[in-house]
């Protein structure tokens, strides 16, 4: 059995996923940390390869392979590429394969919609997307899922990349229209930061982009583009400003540039990382809520992505596919 990314999207609708994923997080799950791998690529800047299994025992176990090839941008072709295996936990056969840049994309922007009922304020309506590219079109419907947004402004380096997502939103939201849509100018980063209260960040940015002093109280920052310790989306400021959450503290401390960088500046500790999903998930911490003037508190949401999120996912898939042909 075959996922295709259109089968994907329809069996992984963003309130079931952030659910399952939950879930996930406080199960008995096992996810050892991905395997990096350099492949060097003549002529271009060096490729990653990543290997992420996870299992649930007894029941169900599976794989992602990752490419990272940041030279397919300038060729026009996706910069990732993936596909993963589900098997069943107690004889081991492949019960699916599935598509895996749209499982990674989706289970990725639900992962920060999951961490953004905790973390950011229960009002926020106003969403800055940092970036244009496949994430964001992810990332924009996943945390509209989870707050009452009514106000999207995309902002990139590329004007045009910019303003074709608008235009790609404005016919996806058209039938809402309390929803205003908005292409921020290149060189107005700040002030759209200022005016924004969730801002999500899905770049290749190996200098930050989004600056502490620019952040407004009561905001939370959602940072998911960079996984590698020479990329970052923000300063250490805003780091030193913000209340810090992970997916995962182990990958935030392995892969994640915004958090390994300062320690290793002595801007901040390990223990600055107040919390992981799974201790929101299970409510060891009850996030925004707990913190010191929860109201006016910035928040930031670093993730790397971790293998049992893939593995939710793909389990959710599968069950609903095998619901739909048993009714």
């Amino acid at each position: 059995m075959h996922f295709s990314a259109a089968e994907l999207s329809k069996y992984l609708a963003w309130e079931s996923l952030i659910e399952a994923l939950r879930r996930m997080f406080i199960a008995p799950v096992h996810s050892p940390l991905r395997h990096h791998h350099t492949l060097p690529v003549p002529g271009q800047a060096d490729a990653t390869l990543l290997l992420m299994p996870a299992w649930l025992e007894g029941e169900y176990f599976g794989v992602k392979q990752v490419s990272v090839f940041p030279g397919n941008n300038a060729l026009g072709l996706p910069g990732l590429n993936s596909q993963y295996t589900l098997s069943c936990g107690r004889t081991g056969q492949t019960l699916a394969t599935l598509d895996g840049n749209e499982l990674t994309a989706r289970r990725t922007a639900a992962a920060s919609a999951l961490a953004s009922r905790y973390l950011s304020c229960s009002d926020s309506s106003r969403l800055l997307m940092v970036g244009s590219g496949r994430m964001a079109r992810f990332l924009i419907p996943a945390h509209a899922s989870v707050r009452p947004i009514t106000e999207i402004t995309v902002w990139d380096r590329k004007p045009a990349h910019a303003q074709r997502l608008v235009d790609e939103l404005q016919q996806q939201y058209r039938a809402q229209t309390n929803i205003r849509i908005q292409a921020c100018p290149v060189d107005q980063l700040a002030q759209a930061v200022q005016q924004a209260d969730i801002i999500s960040c899905a770049t290749m940015a190996t200098e930050p982009l989004v600056l502490g002093a620019w952040l407004s109280p009561g905001c939370h920052l959602d940072l998911v583009g960079s996984f590698t310790p020479q990329m970052r989306e923000v300063d250490n400021q805003a780091i030193q400003r913000a209340a810090l959450f992970v997916d995962t503290r182990r990958g935030a401390l392995n892969e994640s540039g915004e958090i390994m960088r300062p320690i290793q500046e002595g801007i901040i500790s390990a223990d600055a990382l107040i919390a992981e999903l799974a201790e929101l998930c299970a409510e060891k911490h009850p996030g925004r809520s707990a913190l010191k003037h929860p109201t006016e508190a910035i928040t930031l949401f670093k993730s790397v992505g971790d293998s049992l999120e893939d593995l939710a996912a793909a389990i959710l898939a599968y069950q609903q596919q095998r619901k739909e042909t048993s009714a």
